[in-house]
Parts: structure tokens; C-alpha cells; sequence
């Protein structure tokens, strides 16, 4: 069956690939993916799947025939990243694909292609669904106002918002990918590290407006009151311990009208990363400190605006369907993850991972910087055909014998939320309570 398995991804390599190239070279926003939707809807349609489309804006869902049995999700990211310098964003959006999202997209496609072979279906002991997700990638502010006058309830994240639907009730075990997201040199990169969480505000500014010449002393200067923050967090940055990974972005959105009149707005955008949920509440409060107080020192006011944030990944060591599944693929080298390493960027599959098992690997494949304008694909063997091996691979293993690795895995798991007190967590923090 693994050889079964093996032989059908072989023989759609080409169609893979020009699959994952025809993405790259039309990269989409987060939740307005609708082209590249399409796309994998009409792919998984072609299996002779059943599809759900248009699931939170964008999402499209392949279900194999449902069996009794544990049902696994096979995800898949729609979205490019803002990086308007990279050769192929789209020239009015700049966005790219510089984060491996399409590669990711293929992946899931070449597994579906080997599970819904009759033989290999026939050995699964359960339901595997094929979930391609919109919006992995941070949605500012302002986007994500709009998108919830549009009827997105969670609009920070795809995934988020999928939970909320109730996309995620029949799911048991999620299975995730991506392209190697810490230093690794190995083709595969076995289990989940632990990965930073984010909270985010928007930080509205108020001053007093006033001639810049005639009469500034008559103004109070919101630009300066964010500077003065700013100052601050750089000075307290001493504070933040190496063991909480902690990470300060700030962006200013707005930062005054008239270069002849003292500015009485500001908005300024933040991000605060953090290994985990305590250290992140406990540097946002130094960060609001730090408005709070510059706002008094100048006599201005600030408002604050929680966003919807990422919780951090927990860790999970390679499963053993995971590395039995590797060991399949001759002539790759992989290692398994630590429990030292650590990623210090953010996923929103670290929400899932309180939530279910999340069976995940990185794979090689590519050169240049994650979200940078050299990223580029450069083994696409490396990159899609042999990671969609190993994903289908993984599948089988823990459907095989009537799901008994995947039942395991099931049991073992000790989820933080149920999907219903995640969703009124996030929606604590997006009505501020």
C-alpha cells in the first residue's frame, strides 16, 4: 500500500508542480483568496470528492466517503504575504507568495490524489477531509474592520473564523506542513515546535491640533506622545527574559495630517509575541504603561483596541505514524523535533493545538528568507512531491488497522479549550471584556 501510495504521487508530479507554480504566480490576500479557491475546489472536485465551498469567504473542504473511524484534516493555506518587492507580488496588491503557502497547497492536493486511490481508500479506517484555509497571514486593523461588516466574525484569522463556523466540531486530528519555518538542514523536519503566540491593539492617540509656529505651546502633540512610548518600550526591552522569547512590532497607521499644525492624532498598531499566553498579558501591560504614561506626561488621552491575536504552538514530538511514514521516502534525511527548539514566529495552528492533536512536519526545498523578496522555491522535488508523500503516508499510518495509531493519538491528547470556551475567549478579547 505505501509503495501504492509512492507510485500515484510519481505519477502526477508534473501536475503538482504546474498546480503550485499557476498559485505562485497569482498570489491572493487573506480571505479574498477567491482565484486560488477556485482553483483547489476544481482540483478536488476532479478526484471525485464531495466540496464545500466559500467556507469563511474562501475555505474549501474535499471529504473522502465517510467511514466510522477517527476523521483526520489534511490542511492547506490559500494565502500570500504583503512583500511588494518580491519579483511576483501582485502589482496591486503586494502581496507574494513568500512564505511557501502554494508548495503547501500542492502537498494537500498530492495527498488527495494517492488517499482517494479505491485500494488505498479502502484500507483507511475513517474520514480524512482536505481543508484549504484562508488568512493564515496577520490581518491589520483596518482590513479586518471591514471584513466584519462583511460578516466575518473572527477576521484575524482563517482558522480562527473556520472554528467559529464549527468547521473544525468533526475533526480529531489536524495534520499541517509548511516549509522549514526554523534553521534546519535536514530534508524533514518531524513534529511541532513550541511557537510563539501574539496579542495586537490599535492604539488611538489623542492630542490637541495647533499652529506648528504660531502657537505650538497651545497643542498637545500626539506624535510625541507616541514617540515618548516608543522610547519607553525600547528602554524597557532590558527587562524581557530570553526564556519568554518576547518580540515588540509596533506600526504607526496614522501620524498626523498637516505638517503646519501640531498632529492630535496618532493610531498606532502593536504587536506583542510571547512564548506563552501569561508573558504576552504581562508585557502588554508594561506596552499600555507606556502609552498611558506618555499620554499624562503631555496631557493627551490614548483609547485601546484588542485584536484578536494567535496562541502560542504547543509542543508536540514527532507522532510514530509520522516517522514510520518517513522512513517510506529513501534518500531524504529528516530529524525530529526537541523539546529546546523554539520558533519565534506565529501560526494560528498554534489555536488548534489547544484545541486537537496537530501531527505536523516542515520540509526543505526553497532559498532566500521567509516573507522576504528572495524567497523562491528552488527543489520543487523537495518541496511538494516528496512532503506530499510524506503526508500521505502519515495518513495511511494512522488510519490503517481500523485507525488504531489515530485513536492513540486521540486519547492521549489533553485539549486547554473545548471549540465552544475558545470561541468565547476570542470573543472576550474582540468586544473587550
Amino acid at each position: 500500500m505505501e509503495t501504492k501510495i509512492i507510485g500515484c504521487i510519481d505519477r502526477h508530479q508534473k501536475e503538482l508542480i504546474d498546480f503550485a507554480e499557476d498559485i505562485y504566480r497569482h498570489p491572493e490576500e487573506g480571505f479574498c483568496e477567491f482565484r486560488t479557491a477556485s482553483k483547489v475546489k476544481n482540483a478536488l472536485e476532479s478526484l471525485g470528492l464531495k466540496v464545500r465551498f466559500g467556507l469563511a469567504r474562501t475555505g474549501v473542504r474535499g471529504v473522502l466517503p465517510k467511514t466510522a473511524g477517527p476523521h483526520l484534516t489534511v490542511i492547506g493555506e490559500l494565502d500570500g504575504i504583503l512583500c511588494p518587492r518580491h519579483p511576483l507580488a501582485d502589482k496591486e496588491t503586494g502581496v507574494a507568495h513568500a512564505c511557501g503557502h502554494h508548495v503547501q497547497l500542492a502537498v494537500m492536493l498530492g495527498a488527495a490524489m494517492a488517499l482517494t486511490d479505491p485500494a488505498v481508500r479502502d484500507s483507511l479506517g475513517g474520514t480524512v477531509s482536505f481543508l484549504a484555509v484562508p488568512a493564515e497571514e496577520y490581518v491589520d486593523a483596518k482590513k479586518r474592520r471591514w471584513l466584519q461588516q462583511e460578516g466575518v466574525g473572527f477576521a484575524g484569522t482563517g482558522k480562527g473564523e473556520l472554528i467559529r463556523l464549527g468547521e473544525f466540531a468533526d475533526t480529531d486530528i489536524a495534520l499541517t506542513t509548511h516549509v522549514h519555518m526554523v534553521p534546519v538542514e535536514e530534508d524533514f523536519y518531524l513534529g511541532n515546535p513550541s511557537c510563539n503566540g501574539f496579542s495586537s491593539e490599535l492604539i488611538t492617540v489623542e492630542g490637541k491640533a495647533a499652529h506648528a509656529a504660531v502657537a505650538p505651546w497651545e497643542g498637545v502633540n500626539a506624535l510625541s506622545i507616541a514617540n515618548s512610548a516608543y522610547q519607553m518600550m525600547g528602554l524597557m526591552r532590558e527587562t524581557f527574559q530570553e526564556k519568554d522569547h518576547v518580540r515588540l512590532h509596533t506600526l504607526i497607521r496614522e501620524g498626523g495630517e498637516a505638517l503646519n499644525c501640531v498632529p492630535d492624532r496618532v493610531v498606532v498598531e502593536s504587536k506583542v509575541r510571547a512564548g506563552s499566553l501569561d508573558t504576552i498579558y504581562h508585557i502588554r501591560e508594561k506596552v499600555t504603561r507606556a502609552f498611558e504614561g506618555a499620554a499624562y506626561a503631555f496631557g493627551g488621552k490614548i483609547h485601546r483596541e484588542r485584536l484578536q491575536g494567535y496562541l502560542p504552538v504547543r509542543f508536540r514530538p514527532a507522532d510514530t505514524a509520522l516517522k514510520t511514514a518517513a522512513k517510506y521516502l529513501d534518500g531524504y534525511t529528516y530529524r525530529e523535533v526537541a523539546q529546546s527548539d523554539f520558533n519565534n514566529a506565529c501560526t494560528d495552528v498554534g489555536d488548534l493545538t489547544h484545541l486537537m492533536p496537530v501531527v505536523n512536519f516542515t520540509y526543505a526545498g526553497f532559498t532566500g528568507v521567509l516573507h522576504g523578496a528572495d524567497f523562491a522555491i528552488t527543489d520543487w522535488d523537495k518541496a511538494v512531491i516528496a512532503p506530499a508523500k510524506l503526508m500521505a503516508l502519515t495518513v495511511y499510518e494512522l488510519l490503517k488497522n481500523q485507525g488504531e495509531q489515530a485513536r492513540r493519538v486521540i486519547e492521549d491528547y489533553q485539549p486547554v479549550f473545548t471549540q465552544e470556551e475558545y470561541v468565547d475567549f476570542v470573543w472576550k478579547i474582540i468586544e473587550n471584556r
